[in-house]
């Protein structure tokens, strides 16, 4: 495993010959990339929700059909180690060290130092586009403009950070000048953000619409334009509080929760209209998934499927989102797997779609899953991912089997230190429920997911924490 990482952060990709070969452009494809918010794996039609959930997921669901369904794709478990993730091809806990050696306390979003997805593919020759939630730093120079992005309209922080002044229980006498309101931030390239509207209630429950429509915008804008476009579209919903669009209010009959499903559903739709209208469908990769599982919160009504628990736990409900990518005539349409994908193989794989260059003075914890996504191979690249909550190390995966040396309550999130690992097999227990029944006959799992552990805290310890010498 470990050769194979060095072998990924010491190479140079150019667009595979299969790639080449199976599309009937040479162009470098555009890429849209939405990413939900605390979106559980079963809400969406193909991973068992849809229609159970209370809304429909057609335009979602159809890019299962038309492309490729992981049902074993890996996140982080919290918003902006899952976000730092998805941006760098790194684990999170990659950019919360010093070079002194121990890892910081958790680090609020992404050093500047770190090469983002969107650098990677400003390099690569794209325009980049941002609208939505960043939460991975709001300090001077850490901003989306700051980390390889054209332009960004959208939140700098976690919607749970607003005061929600609209609220019937906010105090007007709080309104004094030591109190800062969350507000929408807008800039281009290198500009200090500018501050928009108050991010309050009722801007949440509209805001994921204007960013469809400023999307859809840039979107119409970048087609006329001969150079390939990056579209980033992290969403606000289902982040709580979760409130649907008044255009969407009440519209199924079955709650908020549903309202704002089907909600997303349509923007997504109009997403893809969008694209189908420009005549970009067969040049564009278009990319759906999460940032990790649903709230943790009690009174959350999202929905993680089959799977335990929910965000911020070392367990599955957590750390199992759904991962739809479509990329017609090039990626097999149809296809389903269970092969293990994480969050940090889309950095270094789309820069083997595109030509793009893998940063080669750090630690690159990304595979690359061309070939497996284009059909070439029924195996994933990677079989291991580790499993952190903050900085804490829990446990890792290996195939379809799971060590976790530290266990968690669900409902007070009490860390449990375990004399004796807990390990599951997630086929025989999706629930992680009975441990000792399923270990029982299998003592042989202990080597490879030792082994896995071993290698990621050597590879940790190893990490100056910053590039270079």
């Amino acid at each position: 495993m470990i050769s194979r990482l060095l072998l990924v952060a010491a190479s140079f990709f150019a667009i595979p010959s299969t790639v080449l070969a199976s599309s009937t452009n040479t162009k470098q494809p555009n890429i849209v990339l939405v990413v939900m918010d605390n979106f559980g794996y079963g809400e969406v039609g193909v991973y068992g929700g849809g229609e159970l959930r209370g809304a429909p997921t057609p335009n979602i669901d159809s890019l299962a059909k038309e492309g490729f369904q992981s049902t074993n794709f890996n996140v982080e478990a919290e918003c902006t180690p899952s976000r730092s993730a998805l941006m760098t091809g790194r684990y999170g806990i990659r950019t919360r060290q010093t070079p002194e050696g121990p890892p910081r306390g958790v680090w609020y979003g992404i050093t500047k130092w770190e090469i983002t997805l969107a650098e990677m593919l400003t390099d690569a020759g794209y325009a980049t586009g941002m609208f939505g939630k960043w939460h991975l730093g709001d300090t001077e120079g850490r901003f989306p403009v700051n980390q390889g992005f054209d332009e960004w309209y959208g939140v700098p922080r976690s919607t749970d950070r607003a005061f929600w002044p609209d609220s019937d229980s906010f105090p007007t006498d709080m309104v004094h000048e030591g109190v800062v309101f969350t507000r929408i931030l807008s800039a281009k390239r290198g500009e200090k953000p500018k501050e928009g509207a108050i991010l309050d209630r009722a801007k949440k429950a509209s805001i994921d619409g204007e960013l469809t429509k400023r999307a859809i915008s840039y979107m119409k804008k970048r087609a006329k334009k001969q150079k390939p476009f990056f579209l980033y579209i992290p969403y606000t919903q289902t982040h709580e509080p979760v409130d649907a669009d008044p255009d969407f209010k009440g519209t199924t009959r079955n709650g908020a929760f549903a309202d704002v499903l089907a909600q997303t559903d349509s923007y997504v739709g109009a997403l893809l209209k969008t694209i189908d209208d420009l005549g970009l469908k067969d040049d564009t990769i278009f990319i759906f998934t999460s940032d990790n599982g649903r709230e943790g919160v009690p009174r959350s009504f999202g929905f993680t499927g089959p799977w335990r628990a929910s965000m911020f736990s070392p367990y599955e409900g957590s750390l199992r989102v759904p991962f739809l990518i479509r990329w017609p005539g090039v990626i097999p349409a149809g296809r389903v797997s269970n092969e293990i994908i994480h969050q940090i193989d889309i950095f270094p794989t789309l820069a083997t779609f595109v030509g793009g260059k893998i940063p080669t003075d750090r630690e690159m914890d990304g595979v690359d899953q061309s070939e497996f996504l284009l059909g070439e191979t029924n195996k994933s690249a990677r079989e291991t991912v580790m499993i952190y909550i903050g900085n804490l190390l829990f446990g890792a995966k290996w195939r379809n089997w799971k060590i976790l040396i530290k266990e968690m309550d669900d409902k007070t999130y009490a860390i449990q230190d375990m004399a004796y690992p807990s390990i599951y097999n997630l086929i025989i227990d999706p629930k992680e429920e009975v441990p000792e029944l399923n270990y029982l006959d299998d003592t042989w799992v202990e080597f490879p997911l030792y082994e896995a552990l071993e290698a990621h805290e050597a590879s940790i310890a190893a990490d100056p924490g910053t590039p270079g010498p």
